[in-house]
């Protein structure tokens, strides 16, 4: 297994919390609710136990995997470049996915429930994620040789890229930045729960994904943050679950197997009945583009 980079990043997140929280309490920003951030908190932990365990396995099924390697690419310089950019595509890959697919967005939707929008918010991680096969996008990648220790080394140092752009205290960055990589300014609008952000802004390190297939969308208005129908709780166990009992609730009463399957893995809204909308729905009674 190779080091758990996330572990030893969390004095510096909790340092960046702290400094957030003393900085918009000076300019009287309402950034923080000390439950909801104490929420996000409690599942970050949770992740992380869970980690503990499930890391291990997925780290065995990579080194599987590896044993069929195409090629063997070492640990050299130029083999780590690629492998950032390896990762990155398969992070965007995955992330659309989860918004696309409602049973990985069963799993994905913790990280959106925080009506908020901090640091805090970056910690509020899934718990089943793992369990439920989220790791199969980065399978290629032993496949063609990078060694599992690289796979998930980069996939480390993209979450913790990742938290530093859950804040509204950075506003635009020089337009070159803006260009290539995920800044605050879009993953805010990614954390938006207005029709026109919705299900857009996928990138993990590098917004060049979007802005080439198509799911890029610059920040206008500030968002309003959270789900389109709120789960109004701070309880970490029902922040991890609502969706998934969501699910076996649609399945448990649908008309046929047919029907049980749209429910799992056909878009996040949709319904038998119509009485959910999904975002594609959504944006076509507002008359905006589907921008699948």
């Amino acid at each position: 297994m190779p080091p758990d980079l996330i572990t030893y990043a969390i004095p510096g997140f909790v340092l960046l919390i702290l400094l957030e929280i003393v900085f918009t309490a000076i300019d009287k920003k309402n950034m923080y609710e000390p439950k909801d951030a104490l929420s996000s908190i409690a599942m970050g932990l949770g992740n992380v136990f869970i980690g503990i365990f499930t890391k291990a396995v997925i780290f065995g099924i990579y080194l599987f995997l590896y044993q069929f390697r195409l090629f063997t690419l070492g640990f050299t310089w130029w083999a780590w470049v690629l492998c950032f950019f390896a990762d990155d595509f398969s992070y965007y890959w995955f992330h659309r996915s989860s918004h696309s697919i409602r049973f990985f967005w069963a799993s994905h939707v913790i990280h959106h429930s925080s009506e908020k929008y901090n640091l805090a918010t970056a910690l509020r991680q899934t718990w089943t994620g793992n369990l439920t096969g989220t790791f199969t996008f980065w399978l290629w990648m032993p496949l063609v040789g990078f060694h599992p220790v690289m796979v998930m080394s980069m996939q480390a140092i993209s979450l913790i890229y990742q938290f530093w752009i859950h804040t509204e205290v950075i506003h635009k960055l020089p337009a070159p930045i803006e260009y290539v990589f995920n800044t605050p300014s879009h993953h805010r609008v990614h954390h938006g729960s207005d029709i026109d952000y919705l299900d857009r802004n996928h990138a993990g390190i590098l917004i060049i994904w979007d802005r080439m297939f198509g799911t890029f969308t610059p920040e206008k208005q500030r968002p309003v943050y959270g789900l389109t129908k709120n789960i109004h709780t701070y309880n970490p166990f029902r922040i991890a679950t609502h969706e998934w009992l969501d699910i076996w609730r649609d399945v448990r009463h649908a008309r046929s197997l047919r029907e049980a399957a749209h429910y799992i893995f056909d878009a996040p809204g949709w319904s038998a009945d119509g009485s959910r909308k999904t975002t594609r729905q959504l944006r076509r009674e507002q008359a905006l583009p589907a921008r699948d």
